[in-house]
């Protein structure tokens, strides 16, 4: 049984405790208006607070039980969704916000909607026909009556509710679009003041905050009528069921009695009659976590397939490669390199080095041609900006393995040249270091991506400009550590140093 089925069997079960406690409090009232026992009154009491308990019970249990569902989801979508949108790259993948919206909000939608909804959508389906039931045992005709307001109050639900699901796309869509205006303006943020184009900018985001306001407003507009669908009918059948109850009591039924109603009998069944909707009614307040999770889930669906990886191979083999974007292209390009080597991608700015350096790694598929290379796990890189995370120089440097020991970090620092930075620092590899590196120059930088590449210790290593921002003794020393690690594995680089190309084994001019 999946985890929302029993969450929606403990909502279910909730109706049994307000049975219970209905027929308490209607026998204990019986006793009381017609004179009975202190003992009749206490046992209606002591009903009441077992049904009482028994709803905390199954409230709390569904809760529970539902949040389990939608973390459960969560971690499947994720363990699914993630390297899917780490493969998607070129104009087909998505922006870099809407990557985020996508990976984080649509997730978090969806698993809302695991955890609210469906147990409550579960239970709505079962449990007002168990109320009906239940009602039928002391008046048949109540429960008539009951069930004859659900078939038009379905009838509403329905319009309304495609209403609010076209809604409810559009709102996700434009949220998506929103987060990736933001992301891309903010990127580009020294760009747009240097063309004095900040109003128009602002303007252009405060329009497509306005379309996600407007959407969302429609959303809610959907969901009101919803809810006055349901309270309109629920309020109609407590009403007929009060004022049948009433008149069979008093005798003042319109038509023959067709069935005899006492004092308890009635109480239980007013007291019983607004559980009929109460299903309803959870299911009308988490219908919001049902829109969005809809259209979450939609939107996934239509992201584009992932480009297809590289062959894996024992060695790097490029066979006519091209890498077209839109109005650039790369190539074709061959290259074969075998475990040992040293190759440096060169050209101007612009030519698209660091784009065939990403088409090796397996995170662009080329247009046209075919590559075989390492498996990912093999494959070290080591940016133009490396990644930093806000935690220890040390644990910066143990990314690729996080295993490695103090020795093999201080050779790699060594290495790269970082040894007399490390140094003048009082807690040497345990000095904290801010996702921006703050203290560290652009060239340090590199040389700390580069020494995490080499602790990786794997068979390929791609280099992006390596020597780029280093004074020319820093920099003859990386051309030299590169001509030595060559002998070991084998190394690409992208880069304009000529120093570096001259020590190159081969060379790809673009």
């Amino acid at each position: 049984m999946r985890i929302y089925k029993a969450a929606g069997f403990a909502w279910t079960s909730d109706i049994a405790g307000a049975a219970i406690f209905a027929w308490g409090l209607a026998s204990a009232l019986e006793a009381r208006l017609a004179g009975g026992t202190m003992a009749v009154m206490a046992s209606g009491c002591a009903l009441m607070m077992l049904g009482g308990l028994l709803r905390l019970a199954s409230q709390v249990g569904a809760q529970v039980l539902g949040f389990d569902e939608g973390r459960l989801l969560a971690q499947a979508r994720r363990a699914e969704l993630f390297p899917r949108l780490l493969a998607l790259a070129g104009p087909s993948g998505p922006a870099l916000g809407a990557t985020a919206t996508l990976g984080i909000d649509h997730i978090a939608a969806e698993q809302a909607r695991a955890a609210r909804f469906d147990p409550v959508r579960q239970s709505a389906t079962s449990a007002p026909l168990l109320v009906a039931a239940i009602v039928a045992l002391q008046s048949w005709v109540a429960a008539l009556i009951l069930l004859a307001t659900l078939i038009p109050f379905v009838i509403g639900m329905i319009f309304a509710g495609g209403a609010a699901r076209q809604a409810a796309d559009r709102q996700m869509a434009a949220i998506t679009a929103l987060s990736a205006l933001y992301v891309d303006r903010i990127r580009h943020l020294p760009i747009i003041r240097h063309f004095a184009a900040e109003d128009r900018i602002a303007r252009a985001a405060g329009r497509a905050a306005q379309d996600v306001a407007a959407r969302t407003i429609a959303v809610l507009r959907a969901a009101f009528i919803s809810s006055a669908v349901l309270e309109f009918f629920a309020a109609l059948s407590v009403a007929l069921v009060a004022v049948y109850c009433g008149f069979s009591l008093l005798g003042l039924l319109p038509f023959p009695a067709i069935e005899v109603l006492n004092y308890r009998s009635a109480l239980f069944v007013l007291v019983l009659a607004p559980e009929f909707y109460l299903p309803m009614r959870r299911l009308a307040a988490a219908y919001h976590e049902k829109q969005l999770g809809e259209a979450a889930e939609k939107a996934l669906a239509d992201l584009p397939q992932p480009s297809q990886r590289p062959a894996r191979a024992a060695s790097v083999l490029l066979r006519g490669v091209i890498v077209e974007w839109p109005g650039h292209r790369i190539g074709p390009v061959s290259l074969e390199l075998g475990a040992q080597g040293l190759v440096c991608i060169t050209g101007p700015t612009g030519s698209g080095k660091t784009s065939l350096l990403a088409a090796i790694a397996g995170q662009v598929a080329p247009s046209k041609g075919a590559i075989a290379t390492l498996p990912a796990e093999a494959i070290a890189w080591a940016g133009q900006v490396p990644l930093l995370l806000p935690t220890t120089l040390g644990d910066n440097l143990r990314l690729g393995k996080p295993e490695a020991d103090d020795a093999a970090v201080t050779v790699a620092v060594s290495a790269v040249g970082l040894d007399a930075l490390v140094a003048r620092r009082a807690e040497g590899l345990n000095t904290a270091i801010d996702h921006h590196g703050a203290w560290l120059s652009g060239g340090e930088r590199r040389r700390l991506g580069l020494a995490r590449a080499l602790i990786a210790d794997r068979a390929l290593l791609l280099a992006d400009e390596p020597t780029a921002d280093l004074d020319s003794a820093s920099a003859e020393r990386i051309i030299a550590l590169l001509t030595s690690e060559a002998r070991q594995r084998a190394i690409i680089v992208a880069t304009h140093d000529e120093r570096l190309v001259a020590a190159a084994d081969t060379v790809i001019a673009l």
